[in-house]
């Protein structure tokens, strides 16, 4: 990913998700091989269920160290 930084010290964007739905099954995968996960975003996205144009899009962050792990278990 070219631009893993995030306002989360210490977290890494690993990957950017369109909607919380496939966050989540990316989160799930990452955290079942014991990697933790953070996912941020907007709040308004969700409830208005728009997902286009970056609104609705779903970072997923994880520690720093796990981050080129996270990378090749989404890949």
């Amino acid at each position: 990913m070219n631009d893993r930084k995030s306002r989360h010290p210490g977290l890494t964007v690993v990957h950017v998700a369109q909607g919380l739905p496939r966050a989540y099954v990316i989160k799930a995968k990452l955290e079942s091989a014991g990697i933790p996960v953070l996912l941020d975003y907007e709040s308004a996205a969700p409830l208005l269920g728009i997902t286009i144009d970056g609104f609705g899009a779903v970072r997923v962050l994880v520690p720093a160290e796990r981050a080129d792990e996270a990378e090749a278990l989404i890949a």
